[in-house]
């Protein structure tokens, strides 16, 4: 059966679903969708009849894949599908599996197609009205479809894919061979909203508004009486979802927020800022940093790092909840990603995070609430900004749970962790002063291990090395290093030589990712 949530949701809004056949833009595609106005959930091709019509969807998108639809074994949906009588789309792999499954012919193209490529519309296609007639698409593939089934006719084309999109209105079956969903195709978003409104006929009922009452009623019915315990981190996700449980149940709500002494500057003094005295939320601020900072001396590995700073943190919040009595509810920050990436939807009922792995294990509840486990991490910013949180905390750039540890190559003390803080406040100053925050995926700073000769007021120094780190990205999964100006990396690298103590040296990070990560360890 499909998850319960989602299909809570579905059966409440127009619904469009993505079956999976194992592309990498599968998220994308439905966050594209969502971004239109319509609710989207990514189920796998292999779902079951049953459970695609328990999300009574509006639509269907095959997503594209990496198998060709001619090997043996490949991934096939349910004929039944087709049987629905809901408009499909299929994209890439997914145009290639309907022209297959209703007699067309795919064949192996004799020029592959990877990259942005020419198109030519034929505008009078249902999902080209508003496309210019010669445009741009991003390809990837080395099959097309050669022959289309009967009742079809091709409305795009390129140079080496003569049937670049094709469809049978009749039926409302329509499909592409490029991606519509990446930003490399710059007019595929009026392909998705076509599909959606022309296609499908929707009028986009999904917004940030309706959810949020919707959530906060449902969390106050599943609640009832119980009181209720959250790990609060400080971070996007568990401060949108403590918020919302908060404003459905009150002060049954307690908050705990484990100050490990490994945060930003200020973050601790804002997370309490904010909730405790703006929200009249009941959180208690533990701090712990001599602790952690006594189990991570002399440690250099960052698995061990992670390692620790787990154990410590499920000891120190053990011990402070055992203080507050019987609590039967505990909420945790999942989000969309996680419930993908962990099997679409089958994921277990108990998800450990990086910052609360094994809590609901080993402290034991009657009830998980997950109130963003159905939303997209851009769905989750603009549910915080609805909710009233600050832009400050809404907008909080990604952080990982075992914080700076990870940020200082080698051992961690109270110095180093004093100089990251203050390189790592200026770099984000600097790009939040230049109004280019939300143009970069994420950026902080790393403390090396290098030390390095340099000199200052005619005298020789020996200090650290900064290394600044800053990404684009859209799904965190593949990163390209920002192309920062030259002139606001002076200024920065300016400013943290002269008000940072023991840095001499700054250097820039413009490795992608692959081969690299975008965190350091």
């Amino acid at each position: 059966m499909a998850d319960q949530q989602g299909a809570a949701i579905a059966t409440k809004h127009e619904t469009v679903l993505v079956l999976d056949f194992g592309g990498q833009y599968n998220q994308l595609i439905a966050r594209r969708v969502r971004e239109a106005g319509v609710y989207c959930e990514v189920v796998p091709y292999s779902a079951s009849m049953d459970r695609i019509r328990s999300y009574e969807p509006k639509g269907i998108i095959f997503t594209g894949g990496p198998a060709s639809v001619l090997d043996d074994g490949a991934p096939k949906a349910d004929p039944a599908v087709f049987e629905m009588g809901i408009p499909i789309l299929g994209i890439c792999y997914g145009m290639q599996l309907m022209a297959h499954m209703m007699d067309g012919e795919v064949t192996r193209a004799p020029q592959r197609e990877y990259g942005r490529v020419g198109l030519t519309v034929d505008r009078t296609g249902k999902l080209f009205g508003d496309v210019s007639a010669s445009t741009e698409a991003w390809m990837s593939h080395t099959f097309h479809v050669g022959r289309m089934p009967s009742g079809f006719r091709a409305t795009a084309g390129s140079a080496n894919c003569p049937i670049a999109a094709m469809e049978d209105p009749s039926r409302g079956l329509y499909a592409v061979q490029f991606h519509p969903e990446v930003m490399h195709t710059p007019e595929g978003t009026k392909v998705l909203r076509a599909f959606l409104y022309e296609a499908c006929g929707l009028k986009g009922d999904w917004n940030m508004g309706s959810y949020a009452q919707e959530a906060i009623a449902s969390i106050r019915e599943k609640v009832g009486t119980r009181r209720v315990l959250c790990a609060m981190s400080g971070g996007v996700d568990s401060s949108v979802a403590a918020l919302m449980v908060h404003k459905a149940v009150g002060k049954q709500l307690v908050c705990i927020f484990v100050d490990h002494g490994l945060l930003r500057k200020d973050e601790g003094d804002q997370v309490e800022e904010v909730f405790r005295k703006q929200f009249d939320m009941n959180l208690i601020r533990v701090d712990a940093e001599d602790r952690f900072l006594a189990r991570l001396a002399g440690v250099v590995d960052p698995e061990a790092k992670r390692k620790i700073i787990g154990e410590e943190f499920i000891r120190v919040f053990e011990e402070e909840s055992k203080k507050l009595g019987t609590l039967e509810v505990f909420v945790q920050g999942t989000i969309y990603p996680d419930v993908i990436e962990s099997g679409l939807g089958d994921a277990a009922v108990i998800k450990s995070h990086h910052n609360v792995g094994g809590l609901p294990e080993k402290i034991g509840f009657q009830q998980i609430v997950e109130p963003l486990r159905m939303l997209f991490k851009d769905e989750v910013r603009r549910l915080g900004e609805e909710l009233g949180i600050p832009s400050h905390i809404v907008w909080r750039q990604p952080f990982p749970g075992p914080g700076l540890a990870v940020r200082i190559i080698g051992d961690i003390t109270r110095e180093k962790l004093d100089i990251l803080r203050e390189a790592d406040h200026v770099f984000r100053d600097e790009i939040a002063k230049a109004g280019i925050d939300r143009q970069i995926g994420q950026y902080f700073a790393v403390l090396t291990g290098m030390r390095s000769v340099g000199v200052m007021g005619d005298e020789r120094t020996y200090d650290y090395t900064i290394a600044l780190r800053a990404v684009t990205t859209t799904d965190f999964m593949t990163a390209d290093w920002a192309r920062i100006p030259l002139e606001l990396l002076a200024t920065i690298s300016n400013r943290i030589v002269n008000e940072v103590r023991h840095v001499n040296r700054i250097v820039y990070d413009i490795t992608s990712k692959p081969p690299a990560t975008i965190e350091w360890e």
